[in-house]
């Protein structure tokens, strides 16, 4: 069990890096199976996520090793396609690995993916996509069998623009003969890194960031480069708490368009936010208002990911806030614990209506999911006294360092790891 002690009231005042993101590198790391090459990934972050899926890569025969912030990844040497339970309950997004070991090999097997408890988040659309090109796919015993001997260009049209499906189907087209488009696919900005990384590795590759992907024809490289782009939602977390806390912070090397929802909306709650071309600066004097009803929608809507963070930054503006959770049926876990520190936040079905409270008190909570183990930390930095957040490791899968980062910027926030203590 890991524990966050968090002593409120401190306003945040510096300047700080964001890390790499978790949602373009682990696609990435994927993506590095799917020919014999080696692999430089810079700007990686140390996450557990990382790490699980540096495991798989070995348990599949390749080389995964670690330098500061680099990961270095042989694959030449892969020869299993199986990933055991163990190592597929880690995270959830370790299902990206089906369309990688298929494009490699013809033939995976797999569990079902673990992660956090969001509610019912089916693969099927990953399993529809992987079927266009001619896979057959079996369930038993709660293990997935995909063979496809010869697998063949297709159209591939998602019924919903599943960011998953859409990695999946990018890499199952790298070992598809012919030419494959893909309609209605996903434009996260973490696609659009997926495609730079695939045509370094030689995919013929165009479309990500629009509606339509085409993937036509493969000359491969022997050796990759690539430097993971900067994460989003870690610098929305920031500003968030910026925003809970009060105080003046600069992101640097960073992308404003990236997570601009969010900084309108921190903006229509009074902060003041400077964009310049890679760096955000956000001021905040901890006199908020409401802002207008925010509903999750697929980029560029506003991330479902950030809406957490967005709500703890909102529990003591003045007025009253509608979230509407489109994406995720069991995302708002986190308010019946941000509720504990003095928020008010009723619930019913998709929407929680936030209304503003002059003070929050710290108290024992505990994190339910990566996000909200996130926003319990935001709303306490902006809460009197000292909140105690539980946590069964749901954070580290994606913030490094988190408590330094904070820490850096003024505030008061110590982890510890039970798990890594001393017994005796």
């Amino acid at each position: 069990m890991s524990v966050w002690k968090i002593s409120g009231g401190r306003a945040l005042h510096g300047e700080i890096k964001i890390q790499g993101s978790k949602n373009a590198v682990l696609p990435i790391m994927s993506a590095a199976i799917i020919k014999g090459c080696e692999t430089e990934l810079l700007n990686c972050p140390q996450l557990s996520d990382v790490e699980a899926a540096m495991e798989i890569l070995k348990h599949l025969g390749c080389t995964a090793e670690r330098e500061g912030d680099t990961v270095y990844i042989d694959s030449r040497g892969m020869n299993r396609t199986d990933i055991p339970h163990d190592l597929m309950r880690e995270m959830r997004s370790s299902v990206i690995f089906l369309g990688a070991i298929l494009a490699r090999a013809n033939e995976a097997e797999l569990s079902y993916p673990g992660g956090c408890e969001l509610g019912v988040r089916p693969i099927d659309l990953h399993l529809e996509a992987l079927r266009c090109f001619g896979a057959e796919i079996s369930e038993q015993g709660g293990n997935l069998f995909c063979r496809g001997r010869s697998l063949r260009g297709a159209r591939v049209n998602l019924s919903f623009p599943s960011v998953g499906a859409t990695e999946n189907a990018m890499l199952a087209a790298c070992g598809a003969a012919g030419e494959t488009v893909i309609t209605n696919a996903a434009r996260e900005p973490e696609i659009i890194d997926l495609q730079a990384y695939l045509r370094k590795l030689g995919v013929s590759i165009w479309g990500a960031g629009t509606p339509t992907i085409t993937i036509s024809g493969f000359v491969l490289r022997d050796r990759v480069g690539h430097r993971v782009m900067t994460d989003r939602i870690v610098a929305a977390t920031a500003l968030c708490c910026a925003a809970s806390a009060g105080g003046r912070i600069t992101l640097r090397d960073v992308v404003p368009a990236y997570f601009e929802t969010v900084t309108a909306a921190l903006e229509q709650m009074g902060c003041r936010i400077d964009r310049k071309s890679h760096s955000v600066t956000l001021e905040a004097d901890g006199r908020l208002h409401a802002p207008r009803p925010i509903a999750t929608r697929p980029y560029p809507g506003f991330p479902t990911d950030a809406q957490p963070l967005l709500m703890a930054a909102a529990l003591k503006a003045e007025g009253t806030t509608a979230f509407t959770e489109n994406i995720f049926e069991s995302r708002y876990r986190h308010a019946v614990e941000l509720n504990r520190l003095g928020a008010d936040i009723s619930v019913v079905g998709r929407v929680a209506v936030v209304t503003g409270v002059k003070a929050l008190v710290g108290a024992p909570v505990k994190a339910t999911d990566l996000r909200g183990g996130a926003a319990l930390i935001t709303a306490a930095l902006g809460a009197r006294g000292t909140t105690t957040v539980y946590d069964i490791g749901h954070v580290i899968r994606g913030y490094e360092a988190f408590e330094k980062m904070l820490n850096d910027l003024g505030a008061d926030v110590h982890y510890e790891d039970e798990r890594l203590a001393p017994v005796g």
